[in-house]
């Protein structure tokens, strides 16, 4: 499975954007999805995941309330929109897949990870 992640950049506090992840190379609906993101201060943190189906979705404390999972399978793309951004948001995501192992915010359950793509929220 290949993953590309793109639709980083520059936004102010409190604005929006929205990122993207394609995936090839395998049938995409059998796999959940998750974003992450990192910065040199910290470690990779989860930030959201879908299952395969879409029906359910998981976020990361920091992030509840703000950001919003959703996929298209018919596309083979998973997003990620930020809303109501913070200076704290700023750091590569990376996207990754999983065979639904039923944990999905332990990073060391996915099998495969996009390049990451930097987001940067100017204060």
């Amino acid at each position: 499975v290949q993953l590309q992640a793109s639709g980083g950049g520059l936004v102010q506090t409190g604005g929006s954007h929205r990122l993207s992840c394609a995936a090839s190379g395998d049938t995409f609906s059998n796999l959940a999805l998750g974003w992450f993101r990192q910065t040199p201060k910290k470690e990779r943190e989860f930030v959201a995941a879908i299952t395969w189906s879409g029906a359910r979705t998981f976020y990361g404390e920091s992030v509840k309330g703000r950001f919003t999972i959703s996929r298209d399978n018919a596309k083979n793309t998973v997003y990620l929109q930020m809303n109501s951004l913070l200076p704290e948001d700023t750091a590569v995501y990376y996207c990754a897949a999983q065979y639904s192992s039923g944990t999905y915010s332990n990073p060391g359950e996915y099998r495969y990870w996009g390049q990451g793509t930097l987001v940067t929220v100017s204060s």
